[in-house]
């Protein structure tokens, strides 16, 4: 893995795959984007890095790095894009406190935490687990009959 002098800060690209961010969205919401340009929707993401430039020894190209949407749930109800919004807007505060703001930084430890109030109402892994077994039996019966 290449070395970077401490004070190169490599620019940040986007992956043109977004297979994980159309899967999230359903097509209502998708077709909202599409005919009102300018529409916004909230999403929590997983970015990845996947490729690099500017690394070679005497390379004239300054350091890049591609990232990819690896894991994407956007937001489906207005309470949740609230919340995400009230989420990015204390990170937002949490970068300005630590000065990060215009620089690479660790950023809040804990930003989920504005999130655990609307999270509290949202299955958990175990309601899931059940909601996929009665499914599942439901499917086993109809076969049955």
């Amino acid at each position: 893995m290449p070395r970077l002098n401490p004070a190169d800060v490599p620019e940040i690209k986007l992956d043109s795959a977004a297979a994980h961010i159309e899967a999230s969205m359903s097509r209502e919401m998708r077709r909202a984007l599409f005919e009102k340009p300018g529409k916004v929707v909230y999403a929590i993401v997983a970015l990845a890095s996947k490729s690099y430039t500017g690394h070679a020894e005497g390379e004239d190209k300054d350091p890049q790095v591609k990232l990819r949407v690896t894991e994407c749930e956007v937001a489906r109800s207005d309470e949740d894009a609230l919340a995400l919004a009230d989420a990015k807007a204390a990170m937002w505060r949490g970068r300005q406190i630590d000065g990060t703001l215009d620089e690479v930084g660790e950023g809040p430890q804990r930003p989920d935490a504005a999130l655990l109030d609307v999270t509290r109402d949202k299955p958990t892994e175990a309601e899931l687990k059940a909601h996929r077994a009665r499914r599942e039996q439901a499917r086993r019966d109809e076969f049955v009959r």
